[in-house]
């Protein structure tokens, strides 16, 4: 492998990564992908969590100076698809 691409900002990282960067509980976290409220992506058996919804986290946490709740970032995620949706916007 090109020693470029080794030492590249991974784009995903695994559930366990994300949750030792948050310093929680890798049981934790796969209890907030599975009931909705924390973004990942899942391949087949696996969940992966994608390093852009990290660096989103520690960016309004950083803008807002205080608590950033992840199921609130995807519940008004999931409420403006679902407006796009229904009024025949794309759903990507």
């Amino acid at each position: 492998m090109n020693s470029n691409t080794e030492n590249a900002y991974p784009a995903f990282h695994t559930v366990t990564e994300a949750a030792r960067i948050l310093r929680v509980a890798p049981s934790t976290l796969y209890r907030a992908i599975r009931a909705g409220d924390f973004p990942a992506i899942r391949l087949r058996t696996r969940y992966v969590v994608p390093a852009a919804a990290l660096d989103a986290l520690l960016a309004a946490v950083a803008e807002t100076g205080g608590v950033v709740d992840p199921a609130q970032i995807v519940a008004t995620r999931r409420t403006a698809r679902e407006i796009r949706e229904q009024s025949g916007g794309a759903s990507w």
